[in-house]
C-alpha cells in the first residue's frame, strides 16, 4: 500500500493566510467601490489542482505525496509563482500564495497573473533521487495546466535552481522540443538569469531605502533584525549591511543571534555554507528567540521567515518603525490595526519582496528572446522597478490615508478589475 502524506497544519484562531488576504482585499474593495460582480471574479482562484505524485523510494517503499498548483488570476498575463516544498503545505496557504501573486505582479508592473504550487513533503528527509522522482512525477501532474504562455513556476521555500532543471527538462520532454521559459529561477548554464538568486533580497533592500528616506532616517544610522536567513533573509542581510544598516539580530529555524555591535554578517554566511545552510551553533551574537528577535528595540525589521509570524498576540510589542516584509505573509491581518495604531510603516510582501518575480520576468523575457543580459543590467532595471513601484504605492497612500498595504492592494485590485473589464469578461 502507498501512504500519503497528511496535512497537520493547524490554525488555531489565527486567521487562514487565505483569510487574511481577504481580510485585505475586503478594504481595498471598499475604498474602490468595486462592484460586486467584479468582486466575486477576483476573490476567486480561476483554477485549483490537486494532485498525488506516487514514489518509488530508495529502499524500494512507494510512497504518494500531494501537491497542489493554483491559478488565481490570468487576466493582465500568464499566471506566475513559485513551488514550495514544505511538510504542511495545504491548498487554504496555496490559495493565498497564488491570490498574494496576482497583486504583486500588478504592483510591480510585470505583465502577469498569479499563481503558486506545492508539494506536502520535508525535502531534507529525501535523497537527491527521490526528490528528482518526486519532482518530475509533480511536473507530469501540472504539465497540462503550465506553459510559457500559462503558467510559469519559479522556486519557493524548499526548493531552488535544482528542482527548476529538472521541470524544465521532464516538460520540454513531454513538449518534444527545449522550453526554457516554461520555468524560471533555472541555473544560469540552462537559460536562468543572471541576478535571479539575489533579485528578492536586493528587491528587500530598495524597498527598505525608500522607506528610510520618506521617514528621513539615515541608512548609516539605522539597526536592523532579519528574521530568516535563507535566500531571501541573508541576501537581504548582506546589501543592507553593505548600505551602511547595522544589523544586530539574525535567526533561522534554530534559533536566534543579538550583537549590538553588529552580526558578521559575511561570517554568518559562511557558517551556513558550512552548517548544512544552518545558524544553530553561530557563535557571532549571544542566543535570543525568534520571538525576542521580532520585538527588538529596531529602526527596521525584516521578516523573511514564513506566514504569520507578527499576530494580534506579539504586534503590541513590536517596537521597529518600519517593518520590511521579506517573507509572504508574515503579518496576519489581526495585527495590521495595531501596527498602524503604533506609527509603524509596513511596507508589505507584496511590494517588498517583489524583486523576485520582476527578474524572474526578466528571465522569461530573455529566454523567448534568446538575447541575454549582464548582472549589472538586471540589477538596474529591477531596481529602478523597486523605486517607481515605491512611489506609486506612497502616492496612493497619501490620496487615500491609509497604510501601505492597503494602498499597494487598491492599486493592484484596480489595476486587474479595469484589466477584467477591458477583455470583456463581465
Amino acid at each position: 500500500m502507498g501512504k500519503k502524506e497528511k496535512n497537520t497544519q493547524s490554525h488555531g484562531t489565527e486567521l487562514s493566510p487565505f483569510e487574511s488576504m481577504m481580510k485585505r482585499f475586503d478594504i481595498a474593495a471598499k475604498h474602490l467601490e468595486l462592484d460586486k460582480a467584479t468582486y466575486n471574479v477576483l476573490k476567486s482562484p480561476q483554477k485549483q489542482l490537486i494532485v498525488n505524485i506516487p514514489v518509488v523510494m530508495d529502499n524500494g517503499e512507494l510512497r504518494v505525496f500531494e501537491g497542489f498548483r493554483v491559478q488565481h488570476s490570468t487576466i493582465l498575463g500568464p499566471a506566475k509563482g513559485g513551488i514550495r516544498y514544505a511538510p504542511d503545505v495545504h491548498l487554504e496557504e496555496v490559495k493565498a500564495l497564488a491570490a498574494w501573486m496576482t497583486w504583486k505582479c500588478a504592483v510591480i508592473g510585470v505583465p502577469y497573473g498569479g499563481g503558486k504550487g506545492g508539494i506536502c513533503v520535508n525535502p531534507k528527509e529525501l535523497s537527491k533521487g527521490e526528490l528528482e522522482r518526486l519532482t518530475r512525477g509533480y511536473a507530469k501532474a501540472i504539465a497540462d495546466i503550465i506553459g510559457p504562455d500559462q503558467d510559469i513556476p519559479a522556486p519557493d521555500m524548499g526548493t531552488s535552481g535544482q528542482e527548476m532543471a529538472w521541470i524544465v527538462d521532464e516538460y520540454s520532454h513531454i513538449k518534444g522540443g527545449y522550453t526554457p521559459a516554461v520555468i524560471t529561477g533555472k541555473p544560469v548554464l540552462i537559460g536562468g538569469s543572471e541576478g535571479r538568486v539575489e533579485a528578492t533580497g536586493r528587491g528587500v533592500m530598495v524597498a527598505t531605502l525608500a522607506a528610510l528616506k520618506t521617514l528621513d532616517i539615515e541608512p548609516k544610522k539605522a539597526t536592523c533584525a532579519i528574521q530568516g536567513f535563507g535566500n531571501v533573509g541573508s541576501v537581504s542581510a548582506k546589501l543592507l549591511a553593505q548600505k551602511g544598516l547595522r544589523v544586530v539580530a539574525i535567526s533561522d529555524a534554530s534559533g536566534g543571534y543579538y550583537n549590538e555591535h553588529g552580526i558578521d554578517i559575511a561570517a554568518a554566511i559562511r557558517h551556513t555554507e558550512n552548517n548544512k545552510k544552518s545558524l544553530r551553533g553561530f557563535t557571532g551574537g549571544k542566543e535570543i528567540t525568534n520571538q525576542e528577535l521580532l520585538e527588538l528595540n529596531v529602526d527596521v525589521l525584516v521578516p523573511a521567515a514564513r506566514e504569520d509570524q507578527i499576530t494580534h498576540a506579539n504586534a503590541d510589542n513590536i517596537k521597529a518603525r518600519v517593518i520590511v516584509e521579506g517573507a509572504n505573509g508574515p503579518t496576519s491581518a489581526d495585527a495590521d490595526d495595531i501596527l498602524a495604531a503604533k506609527d509603524i510603516m509596513v511596507i508589505p510582501d507584496i511590494l517588498a519582496n517583489a524583486g523576485g518575480v520582476c527578474v524572474s520576468y526578466y528571465e522569461w523575457v530573455q529566454n523567448r528572446q534568446g538575447l541575454y543580459w549582464t548582472e549589472a543590467e538586471v540589477n538596474q532595471r529591477m531596481e529602478a522597478a523597486m523605486e517607481a513601484a515605491f512611489e506609486r504605492i506612497y502616492k496612493i497612500r497619501t490620496k487615500y490615508k491609509t497604510t501601505m498595504r492597503i494602498a499597494a492592494y487598491i492599486y493592484a485590485i484596480d489595476k486587474v478589475a479595469q484589466g477584467l473589464k477591458l477583455r470583456g469578461n463581465l
